[in-house]
């Protein structure tokens, strides 16, 4: 909203108008907004849920300090909601369609995770909303998100091609004069580090485009669902989820700054995306709110965000890395979440698996997710493949090393830009 008063302020000469059109400029306001307003309104939303009685529910799984959290606030993930939105509506531009599809996405996935809290709380149980609905929600979104990369002439890209330097046994990278609109993502390890969904479909004759396109539709979707749970399951420790997406969405904001910058994009040989630089704005307010968020859910957390934040945080982060053409970067970026999935599909699988072979079951780890494995006591019995480490480790410490892995992660992921 300001930044379409200030560019009508600009064809005034109105001083300073012309900030606005800095794109730098605004995504440093849109930050310190968002910390502000999540630490401010932040702590009136906490004193609220507790007169409303919205505490957490706690099952008492042997873990350690587990059961002090009964009570504490929970459904904060309106607290980053709030501080996202606001800050995106005011600061950026609202006619370009990538800024539309993160607002659209991020109140979607809210509401969805507000359902489910709602339910929990009206049934005083752990329960919350069925699993299906979960999932035809979230393949709701991707599918609204794909459809609208596919149909909007808005959503295009300049491919970047090598071309021999006037420099002996040297290449320069340019880019194609014409915009093209087709399903073509970033992956790592490639010289060009560009790949096209319309590859697998060529056997599709003259509808192989349209394959693509289909294909990548479907991607979405899955990426949507798998990020937006390992976000969910990740959040289990005070400030584990909230740290951990911060981390990533610093990474995803520097690739969005870089793939919507010519010349950045040139340097590191990938894929220009026009209009998609406007992403910066709303990657700083995501970070701003994270970061304000922090402020109260960090150990031991006077509120958690429940699954009203959890699940938009893993869509929110899902969305951007697709909006960028990123998405296959996100086994690596989110490998926390990816990692958290996978313990429990393990879990789950393998103790299925030897009850109905053997009679018993046996879990590979001692509790799923895994950051729970870390914080539960080790068992004398059999009934457990991996114990170590067989003490407990503190909650604080689990959820520090899984920051610092997170760091690691996002790091290697800019490397792999650069390995070809």
């Amino acid at each position: 909203m300001l930044y379409h008063l200030f560019d009508y302020l600009q064809d005034l000469n109105f001083p300073g108008a012309r900030l606005f059109e800095y794109l730098t400029f605004r995504s440093g306001v849109a930050l310190i907004l968002s910390i502000f307003i999540a630490t401010v309104i932040g702590r009136r939303i906490i004193d609220r849920l507790q007169l409303m009685q919205v505490g957490e529910i706690v099952r008492n799984l042997g873990l350690e300090g587990q059961m002090s959290k009964t009570g504490t606030p929970t459904m904060g993930g309106v607290i980053i909601i709030i501080s996202i939105i606001i800050p995106a509506l005011l600061l950026g531009d609202l006619t370009n369609v990538y800024m539309i599809l993160m607002i659209v996405s991020t109140l979607l996935f809210g509401l969805l995770g507000f359902l489910d809290d709602y339910m929990k709380i009206k049934k005083h149980n752990k329960d919350g909303l069925a699993g299906k609905f979960k999932i035809i929600g979230q393949v709701g979104v991707g599918l609204i998100v794909g459809l609208t990369m596919y149909l909007s002439p808005d959503v295009v890209v300049h491919e970047n091609v090598e071309v021999p330097s006037s420099r002996p046994n040297e290449t320069e990278v340019v880019y194609k004069t014409e915009q093209v609109k087709a399903p073509i993502t970033t992956i790592p390890f490639v010289k060009s580090h560009n790949m096209s969904y319309s590859w697998f479909t060529q056997w599709m004759g003259d509808y192989a485009e349209a394959g693509g396109w289909i294909l990548f539709v479907l991607v979405t979707i899955f990426v949507v669902a798998a990020v937006s749970n390992g976000a969910n399951l990740t959040d289990g420790l005070d400030g584990l989820s909230t740290g951990c997406s911060a981390i990533i969405g610093v990474a995803l904001a520097i690739m969005c700054y870089l793939g919507g910058n010519l010349i950045y994009a040139s340097y590191l040989n990938i894929m220009y995306i026009p209009g998609s630089g406007e992403l910066m704005v709303y990657a700083a307010a995501f970070i701003g709110a994270l970061i304000g968020f922090l402020w109260y859910n960090a150990y031991p957390a006077q509120v958690f965000m429940g699954d009203t934040g959890s699940l938009t945080l893993g869509g929110i982060i899902a969305v951007f890395s697709i909006l960028i053409r990123k998405e296959l970067l996100v086994p690596v970026l989110c490998g926390i979440f990816l990692v958290e999935n996978l313990s429990v599909i393990i879990q789950t699988g393998y103790f299925k698996y030897t009850k109905r072979k053997k009679g018993a079951g046996v879990r590979v780890f001692k509790m799923a997710p895994l950051h729970h494995h870390f914080q539960k006591q080790g068992t004398n019995d059999k009934g457990v493949l991996w114990q170590h480490p067989f003490n407990a480790v503190p909650e604080s410490k689990i959820t520090i090393r899984f920051w610092i892995i997170g760091i690691f992660l996002a790091i290697l992921t800019f490397i792999t830009l650069k390995i070809r």
